[in-house]
């Protein structure tokens, strides 16, 4: 599987007049003059953007977790602090920030580089944080079938912080809960603890 610098969208590409297009006609019905220097090659880079930040279209998310290994592990594992950035469909607004994820094997576990590849295979197309949270846990649960899994989501949304209240530096945290970490509060408890230390 190629590597996470690799995934780009390729419908942006097969569509780059016509997205360079419309970023030019954006710029001018917001007010600006799109034959000033700075912004010649502005629709060029937009769409360049695009195919990056949009790439996780391009990529099975189920996927990415690759060759799962049998290890008679059955022990907690975290992958902590997992630095993502998305884009809110709401607004087309960035939002960032933070994932952690544990689950408990049950015979199976996959490669620690390939949970931060899930998290950007998910995070890198328009997304809610709910969702993107849910998506990773479920993902996990299904192609790993541990005894549970966890997963925390911070955010910074700017969406919510440079507009409409505008409330910089505030964090929306998301949890998603399956399996032994419904019913066992020491499991909960120790994962909590152990991604904030």
């Amino acid at each position: 599987m190629a590597g996470v610098k690799d995934y780009l969208n390729t419908q942006v590409g097969k569509n780059r007049e016509q997205v360079e297009h419309h970023v030019r006609e954006i710029l001018k019905l917001i007010g600006e003059d799109v034959e000033r220097e700075g912004l010649l090659d502005t629709p060029a880079r937009v769409t360049r953007m695009y195919e990056e930040i949009f790439g996780g279209y391009e990529v099975d998310p189920r996927e990415v977790l690759g060759v799962t290994f049998e290890e008679n592990h059955e022990e907690l594992v975290i992958v902590k602090d997992i630095v993502y950035y998305s884009q809110c469909e709401h607004h087309m607004a960035p939002f960032f920030g933070k994932v952690h994820i544990g689950y408990i094997p049950s015979g199976r576990i996959a490669g620690l580089s390939k949970l931060a590849r899930l998290v950007e295979a998910v995070t890198r197309r328009l997304q809610v944080q709910e969702r993107i949270t849910s998506q990773i846990a479920d993902i996990m649960d299904e192609v790993l079938s541990p005894q549970g899994v966890m997963v925390v989501v911070e955010g910074e949304h700017l969406c919510m912080c440079a507009r409409g209240v505008r409330k910089p530096g505030s964090k929306t945290v998301t949890s998603a809960v399956r399996g032994t970490f419904r019913s066992d509060a020491a499991s909960r408890a120790e994962f909590l603890s152990l991604i904030k230390s």
